[in-house]
């Protein structure tokens, strides 16, 4: 299988041992050339031609070549080091084509085991024939591994990576493939720390232990405590009494500790997967069944407190996907994240913002300033007008600058915190975020949530879209029903969700909302 060797010529001033070098290292070339047109050979065989590429060959003046062995072994050692990194490279791209290797990752790790082997995107520019029928055979291979990486590549949650795509319909929904390294960081924008905190705790990754088994001592972690506000309350903090009379309470914190533990961690394990081009529905399922299985799901006992808002861009709330909506999120969208956990009806309501360009960074941080502030300024006998004058202070000392154009940030007026009751998201109180407001004081053991919006519009919101929260009228007298269709809906909602929120994803789910009640 050896082809003899091209005419050569060498300068006339060329003495016999460098004619034989030279007519040596062509040998060697020649033998490659044939060894690349012949994709089968292997390293003993293009070293059976290299030999008789030697041995064939005449010198200028007639006389055979005399390579010195030292120097033949010399070549001899290259040209193998040569092959066999080639017969690794070829290796490991048949075994991409034939989806063995299904990312660049699987090259490096084959190359890191085998030193002569080299990753995929490495061999596809060393080795290829020189010419017409090289430059197709690489357009060839690049097609081919297009192909390939569209056809093989995941999205975090399992999910199609374009506009429009997602799961279909009936499919199971798989959790996202998430890394095991201890230091996962968000993808979005503005977000502190590692979203694994969880793993101090005993939590695995992605987090499966429910809550109330990482502490069975019932320790819940304490979060942030801060002192009351203003010189009226120093009291409460160095009187005996009133602190014995807080400790009473302990049941009460340690329930909404809890609760707060389990939005925490499903929070965190979402900020880690939620990326551009995840279809909405598909989101809100995947944090939605987490926070079950977290919680503990048994029905009105501990659950979801409201369905998960991912409000986008001019849509500042109360938005979640409805059955056939197939809304994919972007990476120049600004999303509102709100979701809820309840335990015997004590409600933690929390929402995060979810921005992955950087111009909207100015936004992210006005609004987090401004929620801070509030925060601050609640406590007991505090009046909810001052809340809100702090908030509207802080949030519009902010300007965003958006394709060289100047907007102000401003606090939305016509949407506002408000009190928590048991089973009750709206408590009845409402929490301003302008000055201006009601005055009325915050009281002794009321759960409120500090709600803030900012906006580069005209910061005034109105009902519009299509309707995806519902909730039972909490004082609703009892009012009979005529439809036996009507009162099966009603007697559902009654011993599922009682007076929470709920969404018609939910009364659509096989196990109309409650896996605990209904069943699977």
């Amino acid at each position: 299988t050896t082809q003899p060797c091209p005419a050569t010529t060498f300068p006339t001033t060329m003495t016999n041992d460098e004619a034989h070098m030279l007519m040596a290292a062509q040998a060697a070339a020649d033998a490659e050339r044939a060894h690349t047109k012949d994709s089968g050979s292997n390293a003993a065989g293009a070293q059976a031609a290299l030999d008789v590429h030697c041995l064939d060959t005449t010198h200028v003046n007639g006389a055979p070549p005399q390579p010195t062995p030292a120097a033949m072994k010399k070549r001899l050692k290259k040209l193998r080091q040569k092959l066999a990194r080639k017969a690794a490279k070829q290796a490991l791209q048949a075994a991409a084509d034939s989806g063995v290797l299904a990312s660049e990752a699987g090259g490096a790790t084959a190359a890191a085991q085998n030193p002569m082997a080299a990753p995929t995107s490495a061999a596809e520019h060393s080795d290829t024939p020189v010419g017409k029928r090289g430059r197709k055979a690489r357009r060839a291979r690049r097609r081919k591994k297009t192909l390939q990486q569209r056809n093989s590549h995941e999205t975090p949650s399992g999910l199609d990576n374009t506009l429009g795509g997602g799961i279909d319909a009936g499919s199971k929904i798989e959790e996202p493939d998430l890394p095991t390294q201890a230091s996962i960081h968000a993808p979005s924008r503005l977000l502190p720390g590692f979203t694994d905190y969880y793993r101090k705790y005993g939590q695995t990754q992605p987090p499966t232990v429910p809550i109330q088994k990482l502490f069975p001592e019932k320790n819940w972690p304490q979060g942030e405590i801060q002192d009351q506000p203003g010189d009226f309350n120093t009291f409460r903090t160095t009187d005996k009494e009133k602190r014995y009379l807080d400790r009473l309470n302990s049941d009460l914190y340690d329930t909404l500790r809890e609760a707060a533990e389990v939005h925490r961690q499903v929070r965190r394990w979402s900020q880690s997967w939620i990326k551009p081009g995840i279809k909405l529905t598909d989101m809100c399922e995947l944090l939605e069944n987490k926070n079950r299985e977290l919680v503990g799901e048994r029905g009105l006992e501990r659950g979801i407190a409201f369905p998960t808002g991912c409000s986008l861009n001019h849509v500042a709330a109360h938005y979640t996907p409805n059955t056939g909506d197939n809304t994919v999120l972007g990476y120049d969208d600004v999303m509102k994240v709100d979701f809820g956990t309840q335990i015997n009806g004590r409600i933690i309501d929390c929402a995060w913002t979810v921005a992955f360009n950087p111009k909207y960074d100015t936004l992210l941080e006005s609004v987090k300033a401004a929620t801070n502030a509030g925060i601050k300024a609640a406590g007991i006998d505090v009046p909810l007008g001052e809340i809100g004058a702090e908030i509207q202070e802080v949030m519009e000392s902010y300007e965003l600058e958006l394709d060289g154009v100047l907007h102000p940030i401003k606090a939305i007026r016509n949407l506002n915190g408000h009190s928590i009751g048991q089973y009750r998201v709206h408590g009845g109180k409402s929490v301003p975020t302008v000055k201006g407001g009601d005055m009325t004081r915050m009281e002794e053991l009321e759960v409120f949530a500090i709600e803030t919006f900012g906006s580069t519009g005209r910061a005034k919101v109105m009902e519009d879209m299509e309707c995806s929260h519902y909730m039972k009228n909490f004082d609703a007298p009892h009012v009979p029903l005529r439809m036996a269709r009507a009162k099966q809906l009603l007697n559902h909602i009654n011993k599922t969700f009682g007076t929470l929120a709920f969404c018609r994803r939910w009364l659509e789910r096989p196990d109309g909302g409650s896996a605990f009640l209904h069943g699977q």
